[in-house]
């Protein structure tokens, strides 16, 4: 990665939160408490960008613009609309359950060689 590419990823992310402070309270609220629900659970990809993050700024900006409360956009299970967004991405749990399943996978081999 390019030190330009570190500077625009910088400038882009400052840029983010700006919107994000930009949006009424309940909304930035609900907005961390996402944010923080994908970084540990969410696809892989998330950063890469702002991508799905910046979508949901868009949309809760939308939804301020429009006088809905941030449950309204969201339901009142914020965790299910989370795990809705990136139900088709890779994420940290599914490389972590891959992991998990080669090592079982090598000692069941290991196991089954000595019995041999």
């Amino acid at each position: 990665m390019k030190i330009r590419d570190i500077i625009e990823g910088k400038k882009e992310w400052r840029a983010h939160v700006a919107r994000v402070k930009a949006l009424p309270q309940d909304y930035q609220i609900v907005y961390k408490e996402i944010q923080k629900y994908l970084f540990k659970v969410g696809p892989v990809d998330l950063t890469d960008g702002t991508g799905l993050l910046s979508g949901i700024v868009d949309l809760f900006e939308e939804g301020a613009a429009l006088g809905k409360g941030v449950l309204d956009v969201t339901g009142s299970d914020v965790a299910a609309f989370c795990d809705e967004l990136i139900k088709d991405s890779k994420t940290y749990a599914d490389i972590y359950q891959e992991s998990v399943n080669q090592e079982v996978n090598k000692a069941m081999k290991k196991v089954t060689d000595k019995k041999k």
